[in-house]
């Protein structure tokens, strides 16, 4: 017969080695033991990205069948995640559970807070591999690269490129090592069938039709995206609001909202916009 300590003993009876977790069963502690391997055991039939955990793949799946079991008690408006639901709400009851320990500031969501933390510690963990500059958010250094033009030119023939990766592949046209390259720009690609598809950039073919209204495009990943204007699909979500959005870069300009970071600098007068289309327009004062 067990005693009352002995039954708590049995409950936890194996340990995770790298963070001391505890488990009452051996298949538990193994289902654990993946999150830290980094090994993505489960994929999406849908779009193929894989998931450590079996609940990720499940809440991911939402972004393409729509669901959002979890409702807003007080606006009824509907999140396909919890967490989400849980920051939506604290909108109506002003809570702000994170605050900033240096200016006193506080936010909906940790990842918020570490976001505006880097306001005051200067910390720029992306940086521009053309350049060298460094940004806080990763969704700012993106931007900052299409700001730049075509950078690396090959040392043989007339072509440049935009991007160091593009100019490798290129050089192996001149070494043999591949000979699928493009015409027109200089592009090179792995395999033929990829140097085919490129190609209808150039040509203007369009071979990826629409079924709903008939609107025709060059590339196949440009087609899914003009397809969530029929679906309704949005598989980017805001965590803070809620706010849904069927591209990726709308997305971050959205989050900016909610960071307060302000990524596009005036160089005239160093006045800061959320969005580059802000910008534009205040460029605009200056050279009138």
């Amino acid at each position: 017969m067990f005693t009352h300590q002995t039954e708590a003993q049995i409950e936890n009876a194996f340990s995770c080695e790298i963070c001391g977790k505890r488990f009452s069963q051996v298949a538990c502690l193994n289902r654990h033991l993946f999150l830290h391997s980094g090994e993505k055991r489960f994929d999406c039939e849908v779009c193929g990205k894989l998931f450590s955990e079996k609940g990720n793949l499940k809440q991911h799946l939402r972004t393409h069948t729509g669901e959002k079991p979890f409702s807003c008690e007080i606006c009824a408006k509907s999140f396909s995640t919890k967490r989400c639901l849980i920051h939506h709400v604290r909108i109506h009851t002003g809570e702000k559970p994170y605050t900033c320990q240096i200016c006193g500031k506080s936010f909906v969501a940790k990842l918020i807070l570490e976001q505006h933390i880097r306001t005051h510690t200067g910390e720029k963990p992306y940086t521009c591999e053309i350049c060298g500059k460094s940004f806080s958010q990763k969704s700012t250094l993106n931007e900052h690269i299409r700001t730049h033009s075509k950078q690396y030119s090959c040392e043989v023939c007339v072509f440049v490129f935009q991007n160091k990766k593009d100019l490798e592949m290129h050089r192996k046209t001149h070494t043999g090592e591949t000979a699928c390259a493009c015409e027109v720009c200089g592009k090179a690609f792995s395999t033929k069938s990829n140097l085919n598809q490129h190609i209808k950039i150039h040509t203007g073919e369009k071979a990826f039709s629409c079924e709903v209204c008939g609107s025709s495009f060059t590339q196949k990943s440009t087609l899914k995206i003009h397809l969530r204007r029929h679906t309704g699909e949005k598989p980017y979500v805001c965590e803070v609001c809620g706010f849904s959005f069927a591209q990726k870069t709308p997305f971050k300009n959205h989050m900016s909202v909610h960071t307060g970071e302000k990524p596009f600098s005036c160089e005239i007068c160093d006045k800061s916009f959320y969005r580059k289309s802000k910008l534009d327009m205040h460029v605009k004062i200056h050279t009138e």
